[in-house]
């Protein structure tokens, strides 16, 4: 299959683009910047949103395109300015897929859309599924709803649409090594109360589950992009600082955060129990469905 990706050449993008091109695949990455990057047989990197950028004069018939372009959440604190900013970065890429998608001769046949388990709000208690229809109330719902009302108009064009809810990406990169830093320094702990949920996915699960979408043709609307047990931070934080050989005793006070972080402090310190129902009923298996191995793949290579 041709494949073009946006957000391919970050940290999830890169993953997914090795991984298709390993599939067989030729994957046609869909950038500002082209010529930052070097082509290989299987990857090309196509120039797009800047006014001189045509991609489809560049591309050849494209079965799948895959959309994970957006600003990361975890760059700076979320001032109006930069929370417009994560709203705007995802909107206008998503406006820019369904421009690509008027102008190629022939449509794709689907668009798998990155999106994010902040769409069902924020609770201690609660376990969501795809089935849950009513999203939370909070800036990052908010965003999600838009991000995914805006890419629901590929469907609209008759490409089938999928909007994979990823939770937290662990990987090399992202938001691991981050957690991992008070574990070196010896003074990890559970963050605020540790009870918030962690709804995690692997980033070889995250490559695995974006190809499973694009082959899978029954497959459309909202999919959860969490792996099958979602764990508390206390248990989270107990299950690494043990991969790391490190001690796990020392609470982050959540007023900290609140002030350190403002408002991004939700990212650390509220979640959501996910789970996958959908991926596992069409028959996703999960390479990394349980903490520990999922850590241990990562952090002991």
């Amino acid at each position: 299959m041709n494949i073009a990706v946006t957000g391919g050449t970050g940290f999830v993008g890169s993953h997914l683009s090795n991984h298709l091109a390993e599939e067989g695949h030729h994957v046609y990455i869909l950038t500002r910047s082209p010529e930052k990057h070097q082509d290989t047989n299987q990857i090309t990197h196509v120039g797009w949103l800047k006014d001189e950028h045509h991609p489809e004069k560049h591309l050849p018939k494209i079965d799948a395109i895959v959309n994970l372009a957006g600003e990361s959440l975890n760059s700076g604190r979320w001032t109006e300015e930069r929370k417009r900013s994560i709203l705007d970065s995802r909107i206008q890429a998503t406006e820019g897929v369904l421009d690509l998608i008027d102008h190629l001769p022939e449509k794709p046949q689907v668009l798998v859309n990155a999106s994010a388990v902040g769409y069902y709000g924020r609770s201690k208690t609660k376990t969501f599924t795809e089935e849950t229809t009513t999203p939370g109330n909070d800036f990052l719902a908010n965003v999600v709803t838009e991000w995914e009302e805006r890419a629901s108009q590929a469907k609209e064009k008759g490409v089938r649409t999928v909007y994979v809810r990823f939770g937290i990406v662990l990987g090399e990169e992202g938001a691991l090594p981050k957690m991992m830093i008070p574990y070196k320094l010896m003074v990890g702990g559970n963050v605020g109360s540790g009870e918030q949920w962690m709804s995690w996915i692997h980033v070889d699960d995250v490559a695995g589950l974006i190809d499973f979408a694009i082959h899978d043709s029954d497959l459309q609307g909202p999919v959860n992009g969490t792996a099958p047990n979602p764990s508390r931070n206390k248990d989270f934080g107990k299950t690494l600082g043990e991969v790391m050989n490190r001690p796990h005793w020392l609470t982050a006070p959540s007023f900290a955060l609140k002030g350190a972080l403002g408002e991004m402090s939700i990212l650390l310190l509220d979640g959501q129990s996910v789970i996958p129902k959908k991926a596992l009923a069409h028959g996703y298996t999960f390479k990394y469905p349980d903490l520990k191995p999922a850590l241990q793949s990562i952090v002991q290579q």
